[in-house]
């Protein structure tokens, strides 16, 4: 057979029989020139795929060049003996090298393709059981059937925040149509009012653990429940001024507590 790899064109077109004539001499000789021209050939098809995954985010010349990768495996890898057709064995072969490449890299955070792939098991299990089911699928629901534990699930489906990140001059008053425009750059580091809010109470709670119980009473029926103090002498079957002193000794004692909690703080930073 007289060889096709002396003359190679960019606008070389391939026909069905040019073709088997190619990828057998190449499979015979493992030509460079030939492989080289079985990829110009079949640029078009690459080209074709990669357009179909433009619109994710990604430049569609960085799809090509990926796509060109799966198209040099299959060659490289291609075997006619096996009875198919090149463009057969090829699509899915330059499909798969761009999914991997959107696996690998469109996480925004490097994640093991162990967990990728994981990630990706666990959003169809949990659609198809869905449909299944006639409801949402739990996290056990999602482990049976992949045979993982409830753990290994939920940690998979935490990975779904790691694909993608904000940018730090980001809108983050966006969901809030009053507020003024800040970035999220300029909320990172704002003192948090519910922290301190949440510090105060638990502060609270351990200082009222010096009351004995009719003063914890007084206490959480006035502060908590907002009852009158003639109420809750009804209540107790007392008078109001027993209440009235009940509740002065009950703040006192919270008072001492929390300066003496304080007061120990403050001798920890010192030292």
């Amino acid at each position: 057979m007289a060889s096709t790899s002396r003359h190679p064109r960019a606008d070389f077109a391939l026909d069905r029989a040019h073709a088997k004539a190619l990828l057998a001499e190449f499979a015979q000789t493992r030509s460079p020139e030939v492989r080289e021209q079985l990829v110009v050939a079949y640029t078009g098809v690459v080209r074709y795929l990669a357009s179909r995954f433009a619109y994710r985010g990604e430049p569609l010349e960085d799809l090509i060049q990926v796509g060109m990768v799966g198209l040099l495996k299959a060659i490289d890898r291609f075997d006619a003996s096996r009875g198919f057709e090149f463009i057969t064995f090829a699509l899915p072969t330059i499909v798969g090298e761009i999914k991997r490449h959107f696996r690998d890299k469109g996480w925004a955070l490097h994640v093991p393709r162990k967990l990728q792939d994981l990630n990706l098991a666990v959003t169809r299990t949990a659609e198809a059981l869905t449909v299944e089911l006639g409801r949402s699928a739990t996290v056990d629901d999602i482990a049976s059937r992949l045979g993982v534990s409830s753990e290994q699930v939920i940690e998979a489906q935490e990975l779904g925040r790691a694909y993608t990140t904000y940018s730090l001059d980001a809108d983050a008053s966006a969901t809030d149509h009053h507020a003024k425009p800040t970035s999220l750059a300029e909320r990172i580091g704002i003192a948090d009012g519910d922290m301190a809010s949440f510090e105060n109470i638990a502060s609270l709670k351990r200082a009222c653990e010096v009351l004995d119980p009719t003063e914890r009473l007084v206490v959480y029926l006035r502060f908590y429940e907002e009852v009158p103090q003639t109420e809750i002498a009804r209540r107790l079957g007392v008078s109001q001024m027993n209440i009235s002193r009940v509740q002065r000794r009950a703040i006192k004692k919270i008072r001492a507590s929390l300066f003496d909690e304080a007061d120990v703080v403050t001798r920890g930073a010192v030292s």
